[in-house]
């Protein structure tokens, strides 16, 4: 099993503006340390050859995606807590609003499996509205990796069942 995480992030001002351009400056070195952090299996892009474009969707101009999958919740904890990344971490506050609902979402994946960005945002839709379970958790409220597959279907398959 695999896991996946998203987390959102609402900017302060568009992202090609002056006020966000440090962050901008810091995403190609933060990237290039995720993608080889021990445990990095994949992460969503909008351009394999410009490492500074953040992704686009249709959840509002101002909605910063980061969406990846992890070989474990320990390589995914050591790269967001142990890594540069806590750096800019900690400035996160320069660059994005403060959120008053849950914006980081984790849910266990089958090895091989990328999710949708659709599914990323249904699981964070879970976990605002019913609070953490094997479907939705957090580094807070964890869930171990399951013994089966049945809790990584998608949040909308898991209702069909």
């Amino acid at each position: 099993m695999h896991l996946a995480q998203l987390n959102i992030a609402h900017l302060r001002a568009p992202v090609d503006s002056p006020e966000i351009a440090e962050f901008v400056a810091l995403l190609e070195p933060i990237n290039a340390i995720a993608d080889e952090a021990p445990g990095f299996v994949w992460r969503l892009k909008e351009s394999e050859t410009d490492p500074t474009a953040t992704v686009k969707h249709d959840y509002g101009d101002l909605l910063l995606v980061n969406f990846s999958v992890w070989e474990s919740m320990e390589s995914l904890w050591d790269y967001v807590y142990r890594s540069p990344h806590l750096g800019v971490l900690r400035r996160r506050r320069e660059w994005f609003l403060r959120m008053a609902e849950p914006y980081m979402v984790m849910w266990w994946v089958p090895e091989g499996t990328i999710p949708s960005l659709a599914e990323a945002m249904e699981r964070l839709e879970r976990l605002r509205t019913e609070g953490p379970g094997p479907e939705a958790f957090t580094f807070k409220d964890p869930y171990p990796e399951p013994s089966s597959e049945a809790a990584c279907l998608p949040a909308a398959a898991e209702a069909r069942k």
